[in-house]
């Protein structure tokens, strides 16, 4: 398979206008990723799948994320001079990044045996939407669903974009991770005193004893 630099440079000569980017991964299975914009999104995903030497035709995992407020520590290393030496200097900066939502695909090709290539989208908080992939991988209509439901990504273009796991009346998306869980209601099936004290607060305020007596 070619390498994710290849894949790239493919992808924006065969999508003009697209932009992508190369996602570092750090940990030990150093699974990189090409985060691709909402906008070429599926003229993007389009290529990869029908391209003669990728055929990357089978989506097996579509993955929500949820990003908070975060802060980047980096540190570079120059040279100053001090006291009249020249000397190495660590010089430390601070990058403060807005949170956002995303949503993650696991590309595979059964046709040539080789993948993943995880590709990835990035939307706001706020009025989250991105592109429906469904129409490329068919796979990916039940896991949009559920990002949708869980995280409240709004996937245009999805033939049937609807609650999959909530029911309909329920607000918010619980696997945000700012999502905090009613407290007027014993919803635990063995409810801690944590959750019964929180509960007690909604409920109907009891008479005292000296409104009880008889007047």
């Amino acid at each position: 398979m070619e390498t994710l630099e290849q894949i790239k440079k493919r992808i924006e000569a065969a999508v003009p206008g697209a932009k992508i980017d190369i996602v570092n991964n750090g940990s030990p299975s150093a699974q990189h990723s090409l985060k691709i914009d909402n906008e070429h999104a599926r003229d993007v995903a389009r290529f990869l799948r029908d391209d003669p030497a990728l055929r990357f035709d089978f989506c097996s995992n579509v993955t929500g994320v949820d990003w908070l407020d975060r802060v980047i520590k980096k540190t570079v290393k120059t040279k100053q001079v001090v006291d009249g030496v020249e000397k190495d200097v660590d010089l430390t900066s601070e990058e403060k990044i807005p949170g956002y939502l995303e949503a993650v695909y696991h590309l595979f090709s059964i046709a040539h045996k080789h993948g993943p290539v995880i590709i990835r989208m990035q939307t706001g908080r706020a009025n989250a939407q991105l592109s429906s992939l469904t129409p490329i991988w068919r796979s990916a209509e039940l896991q949009e669903r559920e990002i949708f439901d869980l995280y409240g990504i709004k996937f245009e273009g999805h033939p049937d974009l609807r609650r999959i796991l909530m029911w309909d009346e329920f607000e918010d998306f619980p696997m945000r991770k700012d999502y905090r869980p009613p407290d007027d209601f014993e919803w635990e099936p063995t409810p801690h005193d944590d959750v019964l004290e929180r509960a007690k607060q909604h409920y109907p305020a009891r008479p005292t004893e000296t409104e009880l007596k008889p007047s």
